[in-house]
């Protein structure tokens, strides 16, 4: 069987690092770790290819080869999703898709010839057992949420890593909290289910046999889950890896802030080799984390739990959203004071969005005040519910935040002011081992921001600054001037 895995496209947006990605030569942010994991599910006879069409453009000789076609999307890639399934239909390839989008709406997708939804684990050998006796059905689902210790090693080697900036690695699924506007316990439930410490290791060693020696994401729902299984066993080993190997690689991941409290636990992930950790702060507003369930986040010192991860070792990069029912005007320049006081450089700002299947959807669906459904993009201003402050006011308002963090005096400012606490931590990447790709970045971003850009002025300063007083972070400020430049295109382009 010539089985074809396509990775739909996305539009720019903040998150895409669109713009950042040309500077450092780079196609895309991360691989498409959902379908090389189902790759590695499907039969060893099976001729596979892979597409992600943020690196390689879909043709109609791709989808001529191919016998079968498994789509894998967020919500975000909604678009380019059905324009895939309509030319499976179209030159009369038979269809197959899963993933979070067509979860949880599948009725949007009549056309698929099959939907595998859920997680693979349960759903996909049914439907491959059916498809060998040719008597597939058009739907597989469940509700049951597997233990992950059989998860294969994703099949890294149908992709081309050097076309990414980071490397992805999943060691648990689901999240202990329950936000109201979050989709995750929908899909992968609240009881955190972990890989084994094996399977941990034997996916880094795959990614480090690839000659990979740079960033590797961990895309847990919230790593810290389990926090007893990290400091008794999972980050022990992933300590000794680390060390045997020289640290050949940067870790960062995603997690809940009540790590600010686990001195033990911040220890341990800075000694594994984690240099960054993005924390979902949401907003400084209490009533607004009360409101929405965020109870992790209610009645606590944000700013302070933040300076304790900092001084750790460990960068905060951090989500926040605006447009809560308890939201006043006065909300956005709390965010912002709150931003430029806690020195967080990659702050992602965003409106407040309903996707189906989360309590927020539930209760606004109850209240009747669902407009239409999300983009997956939740910093393009078209809300899809309607919102209890002045809909103007909290768009006017929104912008004006972005516009005054990313304006490049106060982002430049931010990152000196970042660097500088940094320093202080001793921390800095382990990483010193410069590639090509790397000294052709540097003088993109010399070209780009240094002799064109607006803000030629702060980047000299911060690449003298920081080259000579603080050398050992020079790659980390260049990275975040790099950062600034894609934060402002996509504000003057689409916002």
């Amino acid at each position: 069987m010539k089985a074809l895995l396509v990775y739909p496209d996305y539009p720019d947006t903040f998150w895409g690092f669109d713009s950042a990605l040309k500077i450092v030569d780079k196609k895309a942010s991360e691989p498409p770790l959902g379908l090389l994991t189902v790759a590695a599910m499907l039969p060893d006879d099976w001729d596979l290819q892979l597409v992600d069409m943020k690196v390689t453009q879909l043709t109609d000789e791709h989808l001529a080869w191919a016998e079968i076609v498994f789509v894998s999307a967020m919500t975000i890639q909604r678009r380019s999703a059905h324009e895939i399934i309509a030319r499976c239909r179209r030159l009369g390839v038979r269809s197959v898709a899963g993933g979070p989008l067509f979860t949880t709406c599948p009725e949007d997708f009549p056309q698929v010839d099959h939907l595998v939804l859920g997680e693979a684990e349960v759903t996909l050998a049914p439907f491959l057992a059916d498809l060998a006796e040719g008597c597939a059905q058009p739907l597989y689902t469940t509700s049951q949420q597997p233990k992950i210790r059989r998860s294969p090693v994703p099949r890294y080697d149908l992709i081309d890593p050097d076309q990414y900036a980071t490397m992805d690695l999943q060691y648990s699924r689901g999240c202990p909290f329950d936000c109201e506007f979050c989709d995750i316990t929908s899909l992968f439930g609240r009881k955190v289910r972990t890989k084994s410490t094996a399977q941990v290791l034997a996916e880094l060693q795959n990614i480090y046999d690839l000659g990979w020696r740079s960033t590797v994401f961990f895309v847990d729902d919230n790593f810290i889950g389990n926090k007893a299984r990290l400091r008794q066993d999972v980050l022990p080993a992933i300590i000794e890896f680390m060390k045997a190997r020289n640290y050949p690689f940067a870790l960062s991941t995603q997690l809940s802030i009540d790590l600010a409290d686990d001195p033990e636990l911040l220890a341990l992930m800075r000694e594994a080799g984690f240099s960054g950790v993005f924390v979902g702060i949401e907003t400084p507003n209490n009533q607004s984390l009360q409101e929405c369930g965020k109870n992790q986040n209610a009645g606590r010192d944000l700013l302070e739990s933040v300076t304790r991860i900092q001084a750790a070792g460990l960068e905060v990069k951090a989500g926040f959203i605006v447009g809560f029912d308890n939201d006043t005007p006065t909300v956005f320049e709390q965010l912002r004071s709150f931003i430029l006081d806690s020195g967080i450089v990659t702050a992602m700002v965003g409106l407040l969005n309903a996707p189906r299947g989360t309590r927020l959807h539930e209760r606004l669906t109850r209240e009747g005040r669902i407009l239409q459904e999300v983009t997956g993009d939740n910093t393009d201003c078209s809300l899809n519910f309607v919102p209890k402050m002045n809909r103007s006011s909290l768009l006017d308002g929104y912008r004006h935040v972005l516009k005054s963090i990313y304006s490049v005096g106060p982002y430049y400012a931010r990152i000196r002011s970042f660097l500088a606490r940094f320093a202080e931590s001793g921390s800095g990447p382990r990483l010193g081992r410069l590639h090509r790709k790397d000294v052709l970045g540097l003088f993109r971003s010399i070209w780009i921001l240094g002799l064109r850009g607006p803000g030629r002025r702060q980047y000299w300063h911060l690449f003298l600054e920081t080259l000579f007083l603080r050398p050992r972070l020079f790659s980390l400020a260049m990275t975040y001037a790099v950062y600034g430049h894609h934060f402002r295109q996509v504000y003057k382009e689409h916002l």
